[in-house]
């Protein structure tokens, strides 16, 4: 089996291929809702969590062109030697090439992506700032307005069905996992 890096090189990995704060703070969201949920599933929590954080490795390269996102990315981790597991979610996570999501983390990767912005944008308006106090119904309120956070994709974030997963348990997992490193994600 392929070796898995530690989190601080996943990190120095990802700060070296995205400038962008917000990118790299996604990425850890990401790794943090994975984290929640491999909690939650009992599956390889370091896996997960690196899969979270290096799933938009490429899209210093790629924004521009969607077509290249995730397949890019999967070829880098694939350099890199990282787990075939992990190597494929990442590429399965954009939607656009229609690859097929087989494993469970597969499944949590695409539904936990949006599920991050639309948690990050809820402690945005909220008067604090902080995802503390947040809770499960104000997240699914937010949920349920369509002007809200419009980049979050409600669509993707209700695949978390093929998890056995409710929306309402999903948020909560995520929202949990995410509140648990507000430091570390400044909010």
């Amino acid at each position: 089996m392929a070796e898995l890096m530690s989190r601080e090189e996943a990190l120095c990995y990802l700060r070296e291929n995205l400038s962008n704060k917000n990118l790299v703070n996604h990425s850890v969201a990401v790794e943090k809702i994975l984290i929640g949920l491999a909690q939650h599933f009992g599956e390889e929590e370091a896996l997960w969590g690196l899969t979270g954080i290096l799933h938009d490795i490429d899209y210093g390269e790629t924004a521009k062109d969607p077509a290249r996102h995730s397949l890019l990315g999967a070829q880098m981790l694939e350099e890199k030697g990282l787990p075939a597991e992990l190597v494929y979610a990442v590429k399965v996570h954009n939607d656009v090439h229609g690859l097929p999501r087989i494993s469970r983390l597969d499944k949590a990767l695409f539904a936990a992506d949006p599920l991050s912005g639309l948690i990050v944008a809820g402690a945005l308006i909220h008067p604090s700032k902080k995802l503390a106090p947040l809770d499960v119904t104000f997240m699914m309120k937010r949920f349920a307005e369509k002007s809200f956070a419009k980049g979050a994709n409600r669509e993707t974030m209700l695949h978390c069905s093929e998890l056995g997963l409710s929306l309402k348990e999903f948020i909560g997992i995520g929202l949990a996992a995410m509140q648990a490193a507000s430091d570390e994600l400044g909010l």
